[in-house]
């Protein structure tokens, strides 16, 4: 069974966000696997978290330009929230590089810290890029 699996309720309707949260699902599933193996491998865990932290701040870049571009209001607290998660997951990145272990605990952090995030954070912005776009409440956004 897949640690995190995608499934719609991770869905915003904005392609290209909806687009690179599923490929951080898939590197949190990755690591997942890399860290559950027989034997993992220390270089591959070590990859898959340098992609995690590269990819989750390009994501965080894209989501910021999007905010500014349309004056959201939010954006303080959703950077700080971004901010904070990129601290922690750059502290995991750093504490593996000096030799620790990844811990299941940490995988877990990953997992709690997307789904809130997706599920209520961003999901949060939706009303808002909407009426400042003009769409209706399910039409679906572009980035």
């Amino acid at each position: 069974m897949t640690f995190m699996p995608w499934n719609s309720s991770l869905e915003l309707g904005i392609a290209e966000i909806d687009d690179q949260h599923k490929e951080l699902v898939r590197l949190t599933n990755a690591l997942h696997d890399e860290l559950g193996s027989a034997s993992p491998r220390r270089q591959a865990i070590g990859e898959v978290l340098e992609g995690l932290v590269d990819y989750t701040h390009n994501h965080f870049i894209v989501e910021e330009v999007l905010f500014q571009q349309h004056g959201y209001p939010e954006t303080p607290a959703h950077q700080a929230q971004h901010n904070r998660f990129t601290a922690k997951a750059m502290d995991l990145l750093l504490r593996f590089e000096e030799g620790a272990e990844v811990s299941l605990e940490a995988l877990d952090f990953l997992k709690d810290w997307l789904i809130d995030h997706i599920c209520k954070v961003d999901r949060a912005y939706l009303p808002f890029f909407r009426a400042a776009l003009g769409l209706a409440p399910q039409e679906a956004l572009a980035a």
